[in-house]
């Protein structure tokens, strides 16, 4: 699975804003070429919660491990939920492909990711998403009735 593929299938579920920080949006760069999916059914980035998928295609400062500076290589990262996370081990090589495993630094906080997607992974990736899509709006929900009167 390539990225604009993932983006296409994530992006596609309702009420999902994709954002794909670019030079010149006021970003910081080390977000530049990276996206992020939150569940925002009112088209506005969330401000108190985090997004329930990511796709990163650097090395950020502390998460060195899956190298990504190799050409081509990104990582999905999935907010699959602790359960989920706890049936994955720990990586014990974060930077292989295709392998879906515990996010060599989020993984605590039921965090899974695989770097380069590809038919290993697909299905569960997907399934994956959708879980960690649904999981997201079932919090909006929530936090919406709260805020009722």
């Amino acid at each position: 699975m390539g990225i604009d593929e993932i983006i296409e299938f994530a992006g596609g579920f309702d009420g999902v804003l994709v954002l794909r920080p670019r030079p010149g949006d006021g970003s910081p760069e080390i977000a530049w070429g990276d996206a992020f999916f939150y569940y925002a059914p009112d088209g506005n980035v969330p401000t108190t919660t985090q997004p329930f998928a990511t796709i990163v295609t650097k090395d950020h400062p502390g998460d060195e491990g899956s190298r990504l500076d190799r050409p081509g290589a990104f990582r999905v990262n999935v907010a699959a939920g602790k359960d989920a996370a706890e049936r994955c081990a720990a990586p014990s090589d974060p930077s292989s492909a295709d392998v879906l495993q515990a996010h060599p630094v989020y993984g605590n906080a039921g965090w899974l990711c695989v770097v380069n997607p590809g038919p290993a992974t697909e299905a569960e990736l997907r399934d994956l998403l959708h879980t960690a899509h649904a999981q997201a709006r079932r919090r909006n929900e929530r936090r919406s009735a709260l805020r009722q009167p």
